[in-house]
């Protein structure tokens, strides 16, 4: 469709890009050093931190990936976030209160600081910063990749640009996102997120209201689906469409992993009362379950348009929201919706580039024993190589958005999860354990990757067992490492301070 045949479209779009640089603009003058630009100043409520949990976390991967997932794969690509219901609960009661009452007797930023103040250890918080670096690079680039599509399908660039059009606007897509998070850091990402939530939540109900219309309700697409060739009955069976390894792998990934993501638990450190993370998983949870509801329903309806002849085949499963969007939903409300998913993009990029910055300028160069002198201004460095490198390493990757997110959801699981979950909550844990676990989830969460991806001629592609997640392999070794060195340990740990054994209750 040419550009100027949808204008609805293109001024909300371009309208909230103009908003989110002002915000930015505006929030460079509230950010007057590292607190500030990494924890937001650590000032921020309940309902601003629950929802700027929700949006690091539903994002491109959920809007844009999980549809496209679903055109795949099937109602299978619902067993990622089936653990929804619990994982809010987890995540706050669990690792997210000891962290925050650690932030409270500790100048604590970041995931590394809380291992080097629960290990003592310099070499776990630098294999930390160096697992939050990497899972970074992966889901930093699932966003950017996810807001290429989305430039491409709102200006029509494919039509002017061609085989160019994707790269360019992922280009468009990063400029933003480094004029956004350069000069506001977390205040800027933080600040807008109420807003960000509404427009998701409001987006989210009424496109899942025209995607069941457009399907014929739910017995209508059921029907479309199970009769189409192209699909098939199996396509609603969570169980059907995947091995079990790959169903029950992914399930464990997305409810245990989630106590390893940083973008996630970085946004606890904001609150500003630890007393509200009683109620912080209502929040998290019930604006998670409001906004998968687009999954569900583009997931669902533009397989059952494409099976009665209502929409064309897709070339690319990534198109499936904004091809229904485009062709099914009024105007004003597709420009609601890509507002709102622009929205979501621009705060998980944020903080992503944030957290990702932290672990290099921050982290890493303490656990080296070289602190650097000005953070902030190394920080707002290091967000714009972050950015240009999870740019490069999304058009390499050459996959859907979903499953880009899945490989650095599961990096991020692997590496950290074991040694947060565990790790803060066992008084026997030791230093070279966490190191091991952090080590071993990182190196095969990323080898296992590169094996399953290698091409199906090569003498090592059968190495990796049919249907195997390979994130839940290493999320499974690196919690044995875990286990398995801390027993073996014959000298007990050292004594923790009385104010960090306080905070985390060992």
């Amino acid at each position: 469709m040419p550009l100027f045949d949808r204008p609805v479209l293109v001024l909300c779009a371009v309208a909230y890009l103009v908003a989110v640089l002002l915000v930015g603009a505006w929030a460079a003058r509230r950010t007057r050093d590292a607190r500030d630009f990494f924890i937001a100043g650590q000032r921020i409520g309940l309902l601003v931190t629950g929802l700027a949990t929700t949006t690091a976390a539903f994002s491109g991967f959920v809007f844009l990936g999980g549809p496209g997932l679903t055109y795949r794969l099937g109602a299978s690509s619902f067993l990622i976030c089936a653990s929804t219901g619990f994982t809010a609960a987890l995540l706050c009661w669990t690792v997210g209160k000891r962290l925050r009452l650690l932030a409270g007797v500790r100048e604590v930023y970041t995931v590394p600081d809380a291992v080097l103040a629960r290990f003592g250890s310099r070499r776990a918080a630098g294999l930390a910063a160096v697992a939050v670096a990497a899972g970074t690079v992966g889901y930093l680039g699932a966003q950017l990749l996810a807001l290429g599509v989305l430039v491409e399908s709102v200006f029509g660039t494919r039509e002017l640009l061609g085989a160019w059009s994707l790269p360019a606007a992922m280009a468009a897509g990063l400029l933003v996102v480094l004029l956004y998070a350069v000069t506001g850091g977390m205040v800027a990402g933080v600040y807008t997120d109420v807003v960000q939530g509404a427009v998701m939540l409001a987006a989210a109900v009424a496109v899942f209201g025209y995607a069941m219309a457009a399907g014929g309700g739910p017995a209508g697409i059921a029907r479309a689906v199970a009769e189409s060739p192209a699909f098939g009955p199996d396509f609603l069976d969570p169980l059907a469409g995947v091995p079990a390894a790959t169903g029950l792998g992914l399930f464990f990934v997305f409810s245990i992993g989630v106590l390893g993501q940083p973008h996630m638990l970085h946004k606890l450190y904001m609150l500003d009362d630890p007393a509200k993370l009683r109620w912080m998983p209502a929040v998290i949870a019930g604006s998670q379950s409001l906004c998968l509801l687009i999954w569900v329903g583009v997931g669902l309806a533009v397989p059952a348009l494409v099976a009665g002849g209502g929409m064309a085949p897709l070339a690319n499963p990534d198109e499936a929201a904004p091809a229904f969007l485009l062709a099914r939903v009024p105007p004003a409300v597709a420009g609601l919706v890509f507002a709102g998913v622009l929205a979501a993009i621009m705060s998980t990029a944020d903080s992503l580039a944030n957290i990702g910055a932290a672990a290099l300028v921050r982290d890493l160069p303490r656990a080296l024993g070289r602190p650097l002198a000005d953070e902030l201004a190394a920080g707002r460095w290091a967000v714009g190589a972050l950015s240009l490198a999870a740019a490069a390493f999304a058009w390499a990757y050459g996959d859907l958005v979903a499953l880009l997110g899945t490989f650095a959801f599961g990096t991020f699981a692997a590496a950290l999860a074991p040694a947060m979950a565990i790790g803060l909550a066992w008084r026997r844990v030791t230093a070279a354990a966490a190191s091991a676990s952090i080590a071993t989830g990182l190196a095969l969460s990323i080898g296992l990757e590169l094996l399953g991806r290698l091409p199906a001629g090569s003498p090592l592609a059968g190495l990796l067992p049919d249907g195997a997640i390979p994130s839940a392999i290493a999320l499974a070794a690196s919690t044995v490492v875990l286990c398995g060195v801390t027993l073996a340990a014959r000298r007990p740990p050292p004594e923790l301070a009385p104010e960090v054994a306080a905070a985390l209750g060992l």
